[in-house]
Order: structure tokens, then C-alpha cells, then sequence
């Protein structure tokens, strides 16, 4: 089975800036800031640093493709109590890992048919993306959905994703709140090319809001080695929607969750990791900061790189869209060698990737059937956390739509078929925020 992309996609390319780029000037000020808060020699001594430690991460990714990907069953982390120090092990260093059986197949491809149903009767008012041929749904509480996000297996796995964070204040749990994500029902044959390689949580805001860059400060102090993926301490007061926009979430998500409904595999609807979290997100942070060689064949030297600091250009950088990465302004990454295709995926079961973690949709579906998955993350218990998921649920119990989820326009209580939250759990509710409104 392949690990990677036999022909790299057209995705888009962000090596120099468009002839129209006329950027904001948040992008300036940004820079500046940064520039003058941590200094040259620090930035140069964190680029060298980092495109070093790329070179023997690259060469790794390369060699072991999927395997790389650590894959454990829900069954044994249900006996064990919890991740065993093993496995915290393999997550913390890939950031990433399936996790098998979390429904059973029988039950996953219950719900699979029970959604797409739901799809069909409501077809002329539940919207989506790709418009003309959508996918991805503008639907957030169906039955489907809440069944799968309050599941006690769910709230099991995602207590246990976010206790991989720490945070010395105490002012945060790692009991999992509910947020409140679409659906995707994919069917063979669509190409989508709308999703390549890029990092969620925000884009500019990395650089622009004090509170999210303090949380890399020593990436930016020369000091990438540093860098704790999961202190959620200096993450749990980062402004990710400084910028508004649908691409963005308030919330901070600690793992980004698919649970599939369907079968997945490479080339066939799944999904692409970059596993690596340090190395990945010090060097994006660090690009913009750099100019390219003239001569390329210098372009993987990166001490022949020189520091710019007048330009106002971050490649892949759009305040309304995720972070974007790409082979010409992000060359040191060797994204087509290291773009992994995840395990092959069964109903039930369940991938995981950190909140800075570089990924992508499959460009392709080569397969037979739908390739459908629900969209779950798992979210810790931080101050932000509760505000949103309190507003989320006020907004779903009077017919609105999640607070990030801007322009949509649909009340889902509407919709044939919807049954609400009547049949959640009690455990279900507080992870839902019903303690909260």
C-alpha cells in the first residue's frame, strides 16, 4: 500500500508573492514585532538550527511512509485505564495515531447510513462544500453526530489526548468538551483539491496576537529545541480567531479527530499527515523571516539564506484561511517525500493529529463507495473552551448555527428527522456544556 502520492497534486504554490499581492498591513507589523521582541541573531540561530534538525527528520518520514503513523485499539486503552506510557510515548513523539475500534463496525455503519439519509431527506437545505457538488456538510447536530461526540468511548480517548498537555496554573482539566464540527459524505470519484498540506488554529495570528506567538517564544529566541508541543499553559490563552473567519475555530483544539463512518485508504478519500510537530511548525514560523538564494541550486543550504526583514510577504499566509504550506516557499520540509497517507481506516475507527500538525485531504477517491467521516476533535477544559462551547450550545438550542461557522443559515431543529439532545447522557451533557448554560 502506498505511503505517499505517486504524482504530486496542483496544489497551489506559494514560493513568491502573486504580481496583485497587496498585503494588509497586519503582515508588517507582525513581522516587526516579532523582529523586535527576539532580534536577528536569534531568528538566523532558530532557522539553522531547525532546517538542520529537517535534514534527519525528512530522511525518516521518507523511509518509513504509514508506519510511522502509531495505531492502538480502543479495547486496550479501556482496560489499561488510559494510554500506557508506551504509547504516550509514540503519541507525544509522532503527535499523531489511529485509534482502532472506538465504535464497532456494525454501529459506525449504522450511523453511515442513518446520516446519509438525514442527507437525502433534507437535500434542498442542508449546504455545503465544494458548492454544486459538496462533501462537506453544513450540518452539526444531527443525530449522527451528537450520538458519536458523546459516546462514552469518545470521552474516554479524548480525557486521554488532552492529558498529554500539562499546565503549571492548574487553571485547566483535561476533561473533554464537545465541538461542534460538519460531516463529510465523500462520494467515489471526486477529486478535491481545496484541502492541500496546511496547519489549522489560526494563520497570522501565530505572529500577530502576543499571547499565541509567546506560546513558540523559543522557537523565535533561537532555542527550537526547546519548544514544548504540549504546554497547554502557554497555549491556553491564544487568540486564534484574531482574524474572523470560517476557517478558523475559537476553540483549542489539543487533537483534531476524524471518526470514520466508512472505509478509507490512500488514494481513496482519506487523509495525509506530516509527522512531525516540532521541526514542522518552528520552520514555518521562522520562514517569512528569510529570503531564498538567487543561485537554487544553494535553495537547501540554509545558511545561504539572508535575513529580510522589509519584506511583508508570510508564503501560504492568508488571514481568512489556514496556514498553507507548499514545495517552492517551503522547500526544507520535502513535502511530497514526507506527505503520509494514514493506515488504511475501518468503520469505527478513529485518527488523531496535534493542533499544529501539517496535513492535508487525499486529492483523489479511487474507491467504490462513499468515504464519510464525522469531524470530532478532542478539546480540553480551558477558559475559552467553556465561553465557546457555552455559546455553541446556546446557539444549537435556538436554532442557530456553532459560532465559528460564519454565514451559515440553518435552523437545524427545522430539519426532518432531527432528534436533538434529549438522549445524551449525563456524562454526554457536560462535555456537550449544558453545565455551562
Amino acid at each position: 500500500m502506498p505511503s505517499i502520492l505517486k504524482t504530486w497534486p496542483a496544489w497551489p504554490e506559494f514560493g513568491i508573492p502573486s504580481k496583485d499581492n497587496v498585503q494588509d498591513p497586519c503582515f508588517a507589523t507582525a513581522k516587526a514585532e516579532v523582529i523586535a521582541e527576539y532580534g536577528e541573531e536569534a531568528l538566523y540561530q532558530g532557522w539553522v538550527k531547525t532546517c538542520r534538525n529537517l535534514q534527519n527528520t525528512t530522511k525518516e518520514i521518507a523511509l518509513l511512509g504509514s508506519d510511522v503513523v502509531p495505531v492502538f485499539e480502543m479495547n486496550s486503552i479501556i482496560e489499561n485505564g488510559g494510554l500506557t506510557n508506551e504509547q504516550q510515548s509514540k503519541l507525544r513523539q509522532r503527535g499523531c495515531c489511529v485509534v482502532r475500534g472506538v465504535l464497532s463496525e456494525e454501529e459506525a455503519t449504522t450511523k453511515y447510513l442513518d446520516l446519509k439519509q438525514y442527507i437525502i431527506e433534507n437535500r434542498d437545505r442542508i449546504m455545503g462544500w465544494p458548492v454544486g457538488s459538496p462533501s462537506i456538510f453544513n450540518l452539526y447536530n444531527s443525530s449522527t453526530q451528537v450520538s458519536i461526540r458523546t459516546h462514552p468511548n469518545q470521552i474516554i480517548l479524548q480525557k486521554a489526548l488532552n492529558s498529554l498537555y500539562h499546565d503549571s496554573t492548574g487553571e485547566t482539566s483535561s476533561d473533554p468538551l464537545s465541538y461542534t464540527d460538519a460531516a463529510r459524505v465523500r462520494p467515489p470519484g471526486q477529486e478535491f483539491l481545496g484541502l492541500g498540506p496546511h496547519i489549522d488554529a489560526g494563520s497570522l495570528c501565530r505572529w500577530a496576537d502576543k499571547n499565541y506567538r509567546n506560546a513558540y517564544r523559543q522557537i523565535f529566541s533561537g532555542f527550537p529545541e526547546k519548544h514544548d508541543i504540549y504546554d497547554l499553559g502557554a497555549r491556553k490563552e491564544a487568540n486564534q480567531h484574531m482574524f474572523p473567519a470560517r476557517a478558523h475555530s475559537c476553540v483549542f483544539r489539543a487533537f483534531q479527530g476524524w471518526t470514520a463512518l466508512t472505509a478509507a485508504s490512500p488514494s481513496c478519500g482519506t487523509l495525509m499527515l506530516y509527522p512531525n510537530v516540532p521541526d514542522v511548525i518552528a520552520y514555518m514560523l521562522l520562514r517569512p523571516f528569510f529570503a531564498p538564494p538567487a543561485d537554487e541550486s544553494d535553495v537547501m543550504d540554509a545558511t545561504k539564506w539572508t535575513f529580510d526583514p522589509a519584506s511583508d510577504y508570510f508564503p501560504g499566509t492568508m488571514v481568512d484561511q489556514s496556514q498553507r504550506l507548499s514545495v517552492s516557499s517551503h522547500p526544507h520540509l520535502r513535502l511530497p517525500d514526507c506527505m503520509t497517507y494514514i493506515p488504511k481506516i475501518n468503520p469505527g475507527d478513529t485518527v488523531w493529529w496535534h493542533t499544529d500538525m501539517c496535513h492535508a485531504v487525499d486529492p483523489v477517491h479511487n474507491g467504490m463507495e462513499d468515504a464519510s467521516v464525522v469531524y470530532i476533535p478532542a478539546c480540553p477544559t480551558t477558559a475559552i473552551n467553556k465561553d465557546y462551547v457555552r455559546r455553541q450550545l446556546h446557539n444549537a438550542l435556538i436554532g442557530l448555527p456553532p459560532p465559528d461557522r460564519i454565514g451559515v443559515d440553518l435552523d437545524e431543529r427545522t430539519l426532518k428527522g432531527y432528534k436533538g439532545f434529549d438522549e445524551v447522557s449525563g456524562e454526554g451533557k457536560r462535555a456537550l456544556g449544558f453545565g455551562f448554560v
